[in-house]
């Protein structure tokens, strides 16, 4: 198991190397467009890879990013948006004038199986969403898929569905979707991380399965939901 990571600093290539994907990104992006608008805070939101792809969907977003290093690049690329403000702090240290007003969504993209305290974490988004608004996740599946990529970034752990639902509902959300996503991304995953025991993301092997592994995949998941998927994607509505 993958020591935790200090959460101010970020050394993972996973963001450079992952973060021209923009029809995995559109996928999921698209999964959370009925409950992804008004006002949006984004957890771990890294370099802005997913959030520059929603801020069209949405009122206003808040962009927190621990992580010093990443946050100095996503205040760059995003902090002079007229929607968005950003925060450098861990969530429970953000400034309470950002958070004063509820949100209408929280976002958590491959960012919740970092942290140790991951019920702490889901009960004060619970806290920071009003009534009827969603957090919406999007988490690496299957202790068993554990491999070498996920120690690279520090992965804590691998969610099984009956785990995440279950801590989602332990921190007041109903959940309203919880499935399997990205049945294909399994076997490269697989092979990368259980096998080859590789230390670097393969950034042209991503993007080639961008471009043709996903819209097949997408495709296949429209008609039927997969068993098992390398990630799960899953919504909870504030009670």
């Amino acid at each position: 198991m993958a020591v935790t990571q200090d959460p101010t600093h970020y050394e993972g290539q996973d963001l450079e190397a992952l973060g021209d994907l923009a029809r995995y990104t559109g996928w999921i992006l698209d999964t959370f467009e009925p409950w992804l608008h008004g006002r949006v805070i984004e957890v771990g939101a890294g370099i802005g890879n997913v959030s520059a792809r929603y801020l069209d969907r949405v009122d206003e977003a808040l962009l927190v990013e621990p992580a010093v290093n990443l946050h100095a690049k996503l205040a760059a690329r995003l902090g002079h948006h007229a929607k968005v403000r950003t925060s450098a702090e861990l969530l429970h240290a953000v400034p309470a004038e950002l958070t004063a007003k509820p949100f209408d969504a929280a976002l958590m993209v491959n960012v919740l199986e970092h942290i140790e305290d991951d019920r702490a974490v889901l009960r004060q988004l619970h806290q920071l969403v009003r009534p009827g608004g969603a957090v919406l996740l999007f988490v690496p599946a299957h202790q068993w898929l554990y491999g070498s990529l996920d120690a690279l970034v520090h992965h804590v752990r691998r969610y099984e569905k009956a785990e995440l639902q279950s801590k989602m509902a332990d921190a007041g959300f109903e959940v309203a979707l919880c499935r399997s996503f990205d049945l294909l991304g399994m076997a490269p995953w697989l092979a990368a991380g259980r096998i080859l025991r590789q230390q670097r993301f393969d950034e042209r092997g991503a993007q080639l399965y961008d471009r043709f592994g996903v819209p097949l995949t997408r495709w296949l998941e429209s008609r039927v939901v997969p068993p098992v998927g390398k990630s799960l994607i899953a919504v909870g509505i504030c009670r």
